[in-house]
């Protein structure tokens, strides 16, 4: 096999599990189930041997990804379609701790030792086991923890604050690179970008390492 030919092979696989993962949509990435799991590896595994294989071509390398997405979809149309499917397909969400007690059941049952339970705490923010009422293992291996009241953070209805509005924070210079929609969306123009610019004595976008505009609290910059 030259080089010419393996390039091209890779260049055509790359392109192809591209258009299969944007097919198969953004949840494949945020839920990663064991079936996710294996099935990557089963991909990366069939790419790889067409690729390498003296007498698979670009048609066989399709022909893998095809047939592997198709059953993928397959598998997604059945847990969407039939309920009873979803538990044995992309697993069921187990309950660790439940109203303070550990359920050493499901902690076996789930292979999950008590070091292993304390570290997903951790993840959490949670440094100590007297803080949980709820400790839910999610099918993904995540962990969803619901702290006890008393541990729990005060909310503004809590403490009788008046509601404010939320804002999303807009990007509008990334590494010295203008983001031109995010201006026009934001409701400014290039003018009051170049005022700020100019109030920390700034003359050039590429002097800018992060802009960031929110409506209720204003401007944030990181120069070079």
């Amino acid at each position: 096999m030259n080089l010419l030919s393996t390039a091209i092979e890779l260049s055509v696989g790359f392109i192809a599990l591209l258009v299969l993962l944007k097919i198969l949509g953004k949840s494949t990435f945020s839920q990663l189930t064991p079936f996710d799991f294996i099935s990557a590896l089963i991909l990366g595994d069939l790419i790889g041997n067409a690729i390498y294989e003296d007498e698979a071509n670009i048609g066989w390398i399709l022909f893998a990804i095809a047939v592997w997405g198709t059953l993928i979809l397959l598998i997604e149309w059945c847990t969407q379609k039939f309920r009873w499917t979803r538990g044995a397909l992309e697993g069921k969400p187990s309950i660790l701790i439940r109203d303070g007690q550990i359920e050493r059941q499901e902690m076996k049952k789930n292979k999950i030792d008590m070091n292993q339970m304390l570290q997903l705490l951790r993840k959490e923010k949670v440094f100590s086991l007297r803080e949980v009422a709820y400790a839910i293992l999610e099918s993904d291996g995540t962990m969803s923890v619901l702290k006890k009241t008393k541990y729990e953070m005060p909310t503004i209805s809590d403490m009788n604050l008046p509601l404010k509005p939320v804002y999303l924070p807009v990007t509008l210079i990334n590494d010295g690179q203008v983001d031109w929609e995010n201006l026009s969306k934001s409701g400014h123009s290039e003018e009051w970008l170049l005022n700020h610019l100019q109030k920390h004595n700034i003359d050039r976008y590429k002097d800018i390492f992060y802009f960031e505009w929110k409506k209720d609290e204003g401007v944030y910059l990181e120069k070079m």
